[in-house]
């Protein structure tokens, strides 16, 4: 705009309405007075004007006049209002500049570093205010996202391993024929004698119930919990084989919980699973979600005697058929 005007001394764009001001003023290097009074600037928004004014403050003889604009006072403007401060003797009749807060009050800044200097004080704290804030909800939604997630860590393990293995739908509780086994045993190795002397013969070999045992059935090659959830969905029943051993062994409580996931949201909340306390547990060291099948009678307790065994094994029997 000011290209070819190299002489060019004093500037008056004063009473003429701006808002802003976009234009190159350093095709004017000689220039010593920007009259931009009686307009209506807010503040000097474009980086490059402010960059081409920072350097021709240089100068010791060029000076800006802001004077009767109402300038905008606020943090979003801060950086500005710190540039005037800054260079503030380069700015005439600053005794005379008003600025305008965000409730709309209009001041007039006879002082205008020290209430610049506190702007920068309160926008501080604001932004410290809103950091802290913003934390505090991301944290609030970590703790809760990863609440939930805790809540519901069966549900979703049971979705992910079923929709996984594309079986996920719903077999009626009392359709023997849709199921490829009877009872899927869930043990820890310390009792696979149990499993292989007793309730193979027993069940298996004796009434011709077909069992899923998981050191015979598995598929090789196949993740172990994929193995785990198509053993509990194409079997009728899951009977937990309840040890220590059991309590502390990962994957058994993994087949516990996938059993009640697979109870819940593939039976139509009918009770899949059978406990046969192999040891004596006392309660307070069992979970609570197996304190409930407990309460409800869903289990059985390992005897040692002969006559206790008919008793057990119809037991066994009668919560598989």
């Amino acid at each position: 705009m000011f290209a070819g005007h190299k002489n060019l001394q004093i500037l008056n764009i004063s009473n003429n309405f701006l808002s802003d001001i976009d234009f190159d003023v350093s095709y004017t290097p000689k220039l010593k007075i920007l009259d931009l009074s009686n307009n209506n600037i807010t503040m000097i928004s474009n980086k490059q004007s402010l960059n081409t004014l920072t350097k021709m403050m240089g100068q010791s003889t060029f000076a800006i006049d802001l004077s009767n604009n109402v300038l905008s006072c606020n943090c979003r403007t801060l950086g500005f209002l710190q540039w005037i401060v800054n260079d503030w003797d380069h700015f005439r009749n600053n005794g005379n500049y008003k600025c305008k807060l965000d409730n709309k009050t209009i001041i007039t800044m006879h002082n205008f570093r020290t209430i610049v200097r506190q702007f920068a004080k309160d926008c501080n704290s604001y932004s410290t205010i809103v950091i802290c804030v913003t934390l505090g909800i991301v944290v609030f939604l970590f703790t809760l996202c990863a609440g939930l997630m805790y809540r519901y860590r069966w549900k979703l393990r049971y979705m992910y391993y079923m929709t996984k293995s594309r079986y996920y739908r719903y077999k009626p509780d009392d359709d023997n024929e849709s199921y490829t086994y009877n009872a899927f045993i869930s043990y820890s190795d310390e009792e696979k004698d149990f499993v292989v002397k007793e309730c193979i013969p027993i069940l298996e070999d004796a009434d011709e119930m077909k069992l899923c045992i998981h050191h015979r059935d598995f598929l090789p090659g196949e993740e172990i919990s994929v193995n785990i959830t198509n053993a509990i969905h194409e079997s009728k029943k899951t009977i937990c084989i309840i040890t220590r051993s059991f309590l502390d062994s990962y994957y058994c409580m993994f087949e516990f919980n996938m059993a009640r996931m697979e109870s819940i949201y593939s039976r139509n909340e009918q009770n899949i699973l059978f406990l046969v306390f192999y040891e004596q547990i006392q309660p307070r060291n069992l979970p609570l979600v197996m304190l409930e099948l407990v309460q409800n009678q869903s289990y059985i307790e390992y005897p040692n005697d002969e006559q206790g065994n008919v008793v057990f094994w119809g037991k066994v029997r009668e919560a598989i058929v």
